[in-house]
Protein backbone atom coordinates (compact mmCIF):
# COMPACT_ATOMS: atom_id res chain seq x y z
CA UNK A 1 0.00 0.00 0.00
CA UNK A 2 1.63 3.53 -0.92
CA UNK A 3 1.71 6.24 1.40
CA UNK A 4 -1.20 9.31 1.15
CA UNK A 5 0.51 11.98 -0.50
CA UNK A 6 0.61 14.90 1.99
CA UNK A 7 0.00 18.23 0.99
CA UNK A 8 3.21 21.03 -0.12
CA UNK A 9 3.38 23.99 1.41
CA UNK A 10 3.47 27.36 -0.50
CA UNK A 11 7.14 28.50 -0.78
CA UNK A 12 7.39 31.84 1.27
CA UNK A 13 8.27 35.12 -1.08
CA UNK A 14 11.85 36.44 -0.37
CA UNK A 15 12.93 40.17 0.02
CA UNK A 16 16.41 38.91 -1.06
CA UNK A 17 18.30 36.14 -2.73
CA UNK A 18 19.95 36.65 0.69
CA UNK A 19 16.99 36.17 2.57
CA UNK A 20 16.24 32.87 0.04
CA UNK A 21 19.21 31.30 0.88
CA UNK A 22 19.08 31.43 4.47
CA UNK A 23 15.55 29.90 3.99
CA UNK A 24 16.70 26.96 2.31
CA UNK A 25 19.44 26.31 3.76
CA UNK A 26 17.52 25.10 7.13
CA UNK A 27 14.25 24.40 5.02
CA UNK A 28 13.33 20.63 4.21
CA UNK A 29 12.70 21.06 0.24
CA UNK A 30 10.58 17.95 -0.01
CA UNK A 31 8.03 19.66 2.23
CA UNK A 32 7.68 22.40 -0.78
CA UNK A 33 8.79 20.07 -3.81
CA UNK A 34 7.58 17.10 -5.11
CA UNK A 35 10.79 16.00 -6.41
CA UNK A 36 9.04 13.09 -8.14
CA UNK A 37 7.43 15.57 -10.96
CA UNK A 38 11.51 16.84 -11.26
CA UNK A 39 13.31 16.72 -14.76
CA UNK A 40 16.98 17.45 -15.51
CA UNK A 41 17.34 20.67 -17.03
CA UNK A 42 20.69 22.16 -18.60
CA UNK A 43 21.45 25.85 -18.71
CA UNK A 44 24.10 26.55 -21.49
CA UNK A 45 24.73 29.89 -21.31
CA UNK A 46 24.42 30.25 -17.68
CA UNK A 47 27.89 32.04 -15.92
CA UNK A 48 28.77 32.54 -12.69
CA UNK A 49 28.17 35.64 -11.29
CA UNK A 50 31.10 37.43 -10.74
CA UNK A 51 32.18 40.56 -8.35
CA UNK A 52 34.62 42.97 -8.94
CA UNK A 53 37.49 43.66 -6.90
CA UNK A 54 40.42 46.00 -6.93
CA UNK A 55 43.72 45.01 -6.41
CA UNK A 56 46.83 47.00 -6.13
CA UNK A 57 49.88 45.09 -8.05
CA UNK A 58 53.22 46.50 -9.18
CA UNK A 59 53.76 48.22 -12.52
CA UNK A 60 55.57 46.11 -13.72
CA UNK A 61 53.39 42.76 -13.12
CA UNK A 62 50.84 44.43 -14.57
CA UNK A 63 52.57 45.19 -17.85
CA UNK A 64 54.14 41.56 -17.97
CA UNK A 65 50.55 40.17 -18.08
CA UNK A 66 48.77 42.61 -20.12
CA UNK A 67 52.20 41.51 -22.54
CA UNK A 68 50.93 37.93 -21.99
CA UNK A 69 47.94 38.34 -22.82
CA UNK A 70 48.67 40.02 -25.55
CA UNK A 71 50.35 37.29 -27.43
CA UNK A 72 47.95 35.01 -26.46
CA UNK A 73 45.24 37.56 -28.44
CA UNK A 74 43.04 37.49 -25.23
CA UNK A 75 42.46 40.34 -22.46
CA UNK A 76 44.72 40.84 -19.39
CA UNK A 77 41.84 40.63 -16.97
CA UNK A 78 40.72 37.06 -18.49
CA UNK A 79 44.17 35.62 -18.62
CA UNK A 80 44.39 36.90 -14.67
CA UNK A 81 41.51 35.15 -13.93
CA UNK A 82 42.79 31.73 -15.94
CA UNK A 83 46.26 32.05 -13.76
CA UNK A 84 44.51 32.71 -10.51
CA UNK A 85 42.14 29.48 -10.71
CA UNK A 86 44.50 27.40 -12.17
CA UNK A 87 46.87 27.93 -8.99
CA UNK A 88 44.16 28.25 -6.32
CA UNK A 89 42.99 24.34 -7.90
CA UNK A 90 46.48 23.77 -7.49
CA UNK A 91 46.26 24.58 -4.16
CA UNK A 92 43.71 22.68 -3.51
CA UNK A 93 45.08 19.76 -4.71
CA UNK A 94 48.23 19.98 -2.92
CA UNK A 95 46.48 20.58 0.50
CA UNK A 96 43.17 19.46 0.78
CA UNK A 97 40.64 20.96 3.07
CA UNK A 98 40.62 18.29 5.80
CA UNK A 99 36.48 17.08 6.78
CA UNK A 100 34.99 18.06 9.95
CA UNK A 101 35.46 15.28 12.16
CA UNK A 102 38.19 13.55 10.51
Amino acid sequence: MSKPKRALKKIPTFKSEDAEREFWATADSTEYVDWSKARMVRFPNLRPSSTAISVRLPETLLTELKLLANEQDVPYQSLLKVYLSDRVRAERRQHPRQRAGA
